[in-house]
């Protein structure tokens, strides 16, 4: 079976930023473009994003320069998430520390919250947003917060984030450190929790959106989370034998090398006495190995058919797989770790 292209049938995309239409300040090859041209197909557009360092003012103001299509109202951030959670827990007034962005603490006082600077403050509440000038003194008056007594909340932990430069710590990584000092785990507010996702699908009146990202813990477990369809990119952080190898909440539906993809034929994978077929390609298992019929295994259709063929053979796993994988034909794999694949 094949879909007529990969959007047949989705009426939204929710796009994920970091890793999918830009690293640091530029745009990855072929996105803009293929954002571009959903509103030619009639597909809307929202964006979806745990970073909390900048408003959606100034989130949709940089991908405008990008040349993306973006108002504001299309940006849905971590700083939202984390706002709303706040609305919904905490009476207007409350004391929050906000150990993060100014764009966190506008979000914070557009829901009522007052923003205090200090643990000497008695915060009812920390949040704690991505913000790269965060110094220790920040994080230990965090630490000094939690410690006495106020709730935590992060607006996401995602441990790296790609740059124009590289791959690069992440906001969880600074919770990590706040984590080492108090000895529990805050409340998350943004992605892989659902609310982001049915904020987004409803700003745009979606009722068949495809999630888009490239992270499997956050992006790929989210729209599951959600209910919804989702397609793991391969221009950011994870690759196609990491998400081989994923636990089964977060395996995605599709897998595509480039949002140019979104408008190419995409083959379903069809299965007919152990075999697992995608185009050309061809995939087994047995005793814990996989056997992909081909030596070409750079090709995307090769990473789907192993993937389904594994995902179906391991239904249900709530940690990390270690299938082995081997090759019918003349490449080992030996080789294939020496190509990058």
């Amino acid at each position: 079976m094949l879909r007529e292209t990969l959007l047949t049938g989705f009426d939204a995309v929710l796009a994920d930023l970091d890793g999918v239409v830009y690293a640091g300040p530029s745009a990855i090859p072929g996105a803009i473009d293929a954002l571009v041209g959903l509103a030619g197909v009639n597909v809307k557009l929202g964006y979806v994003t745990n970073n909390a360092s900048r408003t959606p003012a100034h989130v949709a103001a940089h991908l405008r320069e990008l040349g993306a299509p973006a108002d504001d109202d299309q940006v849905v951030s971590s700083a939202q998430a984390g706002a709303a959670l706040l609305a919904e827990k905490f009476p207007k007034g409350s004391k929050v520390l906000v150990v993060g962005s100014k764009a966190l603490v506008r979000e914070i006082e557009l829901v009522g919250m007052k923003s205090v600077e200090s643990a000497k403050d008695a915060p009812d509440v920390v949040i704690q947003g991505f913000e790269p000038s965060l110094v220790w003194t920040e994080l230990a008056e965090a630490a000094f917060a939690i410690n006495g007594g106020a709730a935590w909340i992060a607006t996401n932990t995602d441990m790296t984030i790609p740059r124009d430069r590289g791959i690069a710590p992440g906001n969880g990584t600074l919770v990590a450190a706040v984590r080492a000092a108090v000895d529990h785990d805050p409340v998350v507010a943004g992605k892989p929790e659902a609310p982001l996702f049915h904020t987004a699908a409803k700003r745009l009146g979606a009722s068949a959106p495809l999630v888009i990202g490239d992270r499997l813990d956050t992006d790929i477990l989210g729209g599951n989370n959600a209910g919804m369809a989702t397609a793991l990119v391969l221009t950011g952080i994870d690759t196609a034998e990491s998400a081989l190898k994923a636990r089964s909440a977060e395996r995605p539906r599709f897998i595509i090398e480039t949002l140019k993809d979104l408008y190419q034929p995409y083959p379903e994978v069809t299965e007919t006495d152990g075999v697992f077929t995608c185009g050309s390609e061809s995939a087994t298992v047995e005793n814990g190995t996989i056997t992909l019929s081909k030596s070409q295994s750079s090709e995307i259709n090769g990473w789907r058919a192993v993937c389904a063929a594994w995902w179906a053979a391991v239904p249900e796993s709530d940690t990390v797989t270690e299938p082995q994988l081997t090759f019918a034909q003349k490449m080992t794999v030996n080789e294939t770790a020496d190509s990058g694949e």
